[in-house]
């Protein structure tokens, strides 16, 4: 508990010296407790907790085990502590539900070999549309909803331009990703993507892919980039499509925008799937980075738009499951609210029927 308090406390920014004087204790009083030589009253713990925003069971419950990725295309390799805590979040509430919801359940998500080279990485991603049931040449739509099939539940948060793109957890069946809703939408939908391979390609149940000396980090992330690319552009639809466009006279920016909208990718994303792919050269891909699609382009090209994982964005069978909890009274109002992670007020839940006279016998005796 004390390792606990300290990394906490760390992840809030706080001095021992800081966090001892919020909740009125001697900064010696602090350190001993975070190096285990002094116990911590119930009520010091509540203290802790709430200076530091944190629900007390974090402090006594061990999280799921788990691999912790991380996608942080701004600043690689860097320390996200809000996507952290609210992925662990999110892991600690799933578990929750499922143990006591019987109707909600993860399928075990399934493995692919590890990529260990580009190739292997577009090989890996003709799979995963096969066992997602999606076909080569279609669109993949609907992300949140088709990655549930594979026991991925996907949420979507506003955490804001500094934290990382997104988090998951693989749990002990079925696993759990957060996406900084932040984010516009393409980018959205490649960073869920991204997390999708780090769930396929888990190949040790309890290493964090942070401090895997196997191989070296970015080339690792750069495998999975690449099969999140490829799983979103596969390369014989998308090389198919594009070619017919500009054979039909569409200009380079029609072309991408067209594209990029059939296939919901960011222009980047698009940008360097059709260099890698040798469909346009090193300039060419510089000029699809900067186009923007316009309000002119979405009424003129007969767009279809889609604002998807648009935050806060839960999956609706666990939004389900916890209602069907608090209809059951198995949980509170305040839980519920909670294990909706604060997305929901308590007016938004369901009215519950009164309980007749009689049911007073059922808690007597």
């Amino acid at each position: 508990m004390g390792k606990r308090i300290a990394a906490t406390r760390d992840r809030a920014g706080l001095t021992q010296a800081n966090l001892a004087s919020a909740v009125s204790l001697d900064r010696s009083a602090l350190a001993k407790i975070e190096s285990g030589s002094r116990r911590v009253s119930a009520l010091e713990l509540a203290r802790i907790a709430q200076a530091v925003g944190e629900r007390i069971e974090w402090f006594v419950e061990e999280t799921p085990a788990a691999i912790v990725s991380h996608r942080n295309m701004a600043e690689p390799g860097a320390e996200s502590p809000d996507i952290d805590r609210r992925v662990e979040r999110i892991a600690w509430s799933v578990e929750f539900v499922t143990d006591r919801d019987g109707s909600f359940s993860l399928p075990s998500v399934p493995s692919l070999d590890r990529p260990r080279n580009t190739t292997e990485a577009e090989q890996a991603a003709v799979e995963a549309r096969r066992m997602l049931g999606v076909p080569d040449a279609d669109p993949l739509v609907n992300l949140s909803a088709t990655f549930a099939g594979l026991g991925v539940l996907a949420f979507s948060i506003d955490m804001g331009p500094n934290a990382a793109d997104a988090a998951s957890i693989l749990l002990a069946t079925g696993g759990v990703a957060i996406v900084n809703g932040h984010l516009r939408v393409g980018r959205r939908r490649l960073a869920l993507t991204h997390e999708l391979g780090h769930h396929l390609f888990a190949d040790d149940y309890t290493v964090d892919w942070r401090i895997d000396e196997k191989e070296d980090d970015q080339a690792w992330e750069s495998r999975i980039d690449r099969f999140a690319r490829a799983l979103l552009l596969p390369a014989e639809s998308v090389g198919r499509f594009w070619t017919d466009l500009r054979e039909h006279g569409d200009s380079l920016r029609t072309t991408a925008i067209r594209t990029a909208s059939r296939f919901r990718v960011d222009m980047s994303t698009l940008a360097r799937r059709t260099h890698e792919l040798r469909l346009v050269g090193d300039s060419e891909a510089s000029q699809i980075r900067k186009y923007r699609t316009t309000r002119a382009d979405i009424v003129e090209l007969n767009l279809v738009t889609s604002d998807e994982l648009a935050p806060p964005s839960l999956p609706h069978t666990y939004e389900k499951a916890v209602l069907r909890l608090y209809r059951q009274e198995t949980i509170s109002a305040a839980r519920a609210t909670d294990l909706l992670l604060d997305t929901w007020e308590e007016g938004d839940l369901p009215e519950l029927a009164e309980l007749p006279e009689s049911a007073i016998w059922d808690f007597i005796g």
